[in-house]
């Protein structure tokens, strides 16, 4: 076989590898056929919210199964194919066969990508909360950098995006601002970026034009629905009014109608002044302060809560997860996984599907050369 055809067929083998390690294959099937067994029961639909939940989690399992099945009978097919061909000398069959290969390499590397959006929260809309780190406008102005940053992301993968609060920088930036992500999977991409961010580039705004560095901090959390109970005392709240500025647009008005909620135990302090409304406004704050509880049960849960939470403990030296250097040369990289972009100018405009890709590999503990020994 030629050189192509068996580096498709190694790299599908290694993402198979992958999908079924990350499936549990033996507990998944033996779940898909306890799921078929329970679906024939004539009393499921007698509780209709169980029943769909039931019938959601089979067609769902149903289709991960089959679809790595129908690869591997696929690709097995296909090899048998280019060697017939190959055979009896015939070279536009196997470039037809080496096609196929292709299409089914982008199908299976799609459902690697899709296989690691599982998590309990993965699939709902996420609130992204950027804060500057110590150092002024210049942190301020790489805040509002990270904050476009994400923005932008979201906007090319068609997500809507609506502005929470903001703090606005005291000469340029922002101190803070929360926007919210909505969309399939919003939170399962946007979570990869939760963490300290480092950038080193000659600073706009020294007359002397020296190089500085500058950290801001981003904290990601699932929008919640009422399905899940948060339980919050009133007494453990305190409730703040204040005036509504910063990046608002037209929401910004001149009345104490935002929002600022602190959750005494916990310390956990969340802000709203996207509505005229100071009711609407304390609606959407209690929703985010129960959004950040559930993310904080969900981390207690996670066997990577441990490095979530230590790489948010300081905005600073140490703690950074991603480095972005524009002076004296151009390189971005994350310091979990090591993959770099040499065009922090594409990066800085949305370009984060790399780096989310191999954090969330990262994340359940399977890379391709561990797929590639655990298929041997």
């Amino acid at each position: 076989m030629s050189a192509e055809t068996e580096a498709l067929s190694e790299q599908i083998k290694q993402s198979v590898a992958l999908l079924r390690r990350h499936l549990d294959w033996d507990v998944a099937t033996t779940r898909l056929a306890e799921l078929n067994h329970r679906v024939e029961d004539p009393d499921l639909w007698n509780d209709a919210d169980a029943a769909q939940k039931l019938m959601r989690e089979r067609t769902t399992l149903a289709n991960q199964i089959e679809g790595v099945q129908r690869i591997e009978s696929e690709v097995e097919g296909t090899l048998e194919l280019v060697e017939l061909a190959e055979m009896e000398g015939d070279e536009s069959l196997v470039q037809d066969a080496v096609q196929t290969l292709r299409a089914i390499a982008e199908d299976v590397r799609k459902r690697e990508i899709e296989s690691l959006l599982s998590g309990e929260a993965d699939s709902n809309d996420c609130y992204v909360e950027v804060n500057a780190g110590a150092g002024g406008t210049e942190a301020q102005d790489w805040a509002e950098m990270l904050l476009r940053m994400y923005t932008r992301w979201a906007e090319q993968h068609g997500y809507k995006v609506t502005f929470i609060e903001g703090s606005e920088g005291e000469q340029a930036g922002i101190k803070s601002a929360t926007i919210q992500v909505s969309g399939a999977n919003a939170y399962g991409w946007l979570k990869t970026e939760a963490g300290v961010h480092r950038l080193v580039r000659i600073s706009p705004f020294d007359a002397a034009a020296r190089r500085q560095t500058s950290f801001a901090s981003v904290w990601v959390y699932p929008v919640v629905d009422d399905s899940i109970e948060i339980d919050i005392n009133d007494s453990d709240l305190r409730v703040d009014t204040f005036r509504a500025s910063g990046a608002g647009g037209q929401h910004v008005n001149k009345t104490d109608s935002a929002i600022r909620i602190t959750h005494i135990p916990t310390g956990i302090v969340v802000a709203c002044q996207t509505d005229r409304s100071q009711h609407r406004n304390r609606a959407k704050a209690m929703e985010m302060l129960r959004a950040r509880m559930y993310e904080a049960e969900l981390q207690k849960r996670e066997t990577a809560a441990a490095q979530t939470e230590a790489s948010k403990t300081d905005i600073g030296w140490g703690h950074q997860i991603r480095s972005y250097v524009l002076a004296p040369y151009q390189l971005v990289k994350d310091l979990r996984t090591g993959v770099e972009k040499g065009n922090p100018g594409a990066v800085l405009d949305g370009a984060l599907d790399d780096f989310m890709s191999a954090s969330l590999a990262q994340s359940v503990g399977a890379t391709r050369s561990e797929a590639s020994a655990s298929a041997q």
